[in-house]
């Protein structure tokens, strides 16, 4: 990895910088450019080549693969969250909520990629997972999380004319 100077620095809230420590994942310069692109758009999704892209022209030189590795290693540790895009099959990256925050249901706009959050959902939904759980467990599964999203297109997109969400990117 090549390292030109970047335009900003990053503080890392407290909430992530635990998840990171319980991983046993550093804060290198690479880690917190990367957290950079997340923090700065909390509702935004990116796929691998529009983050390389984002962090190139921040001024940053990674390698595609240590990229890869490292998105992976962050959803692992559950600091960001990946699901397939389902218009083009790639993965996307998105911010985890952190603790201050519900991890209830979402919205995911197709043609835009945006999430938002759907707060008021949280407890009855919460219901819903526990009975899932409770399920797996009682077949000898063990369930860790439940990621409930909901697709479709946004107000904005369309209000813009995309009524498809079959384009656009973040």
């Amino acid at each position: 990895m090549v390292v030109r100077s970047p335009r900003e620095s990053l503080a890392v809230p407290p909430a992530i910088q635990r998840r990171l420590e319980a991983a046993g994942l550093r804060r290198t310069l690479a880690t917190r450019a990367v957290l950079g692109l997340f923090l700065a758009h909390p509702d935004g999704t990116l796929s691998h080549a529009q983050a390389l892209a984002s962090l190139t022209a921040r001024g940053l030189d990674i390698n595609r693969v240590t990229l890869y590795r490292l998105l992976e290693r962050l959803a692992a540790c559950g600091v960001l969250r990946r699901h397939t895009d389902g218009q083009a099959r790639t993965w996307r990256f998105g911010l985890a909520a952190l603790e201050t925050e519900a991890a209830g249901p979402r919205f995911e706009c197709d043609a835009c990629h945006r999430q938002f959050r759907l707060p008021q959902a949280g407890a009855s939904t919460q219901a819903v997972a526990d009975g899932l759980i409770r399920t797996l467990e009682g077949q000898g599964h063990r369930g860790l999380r439940l990621d409930l999203a909901i697709r479709g297109t946004c107000a904005d997109c369309v209000g813009a004319g995309d009524s498809t969400g079959a384009t656009g990117n973040t």
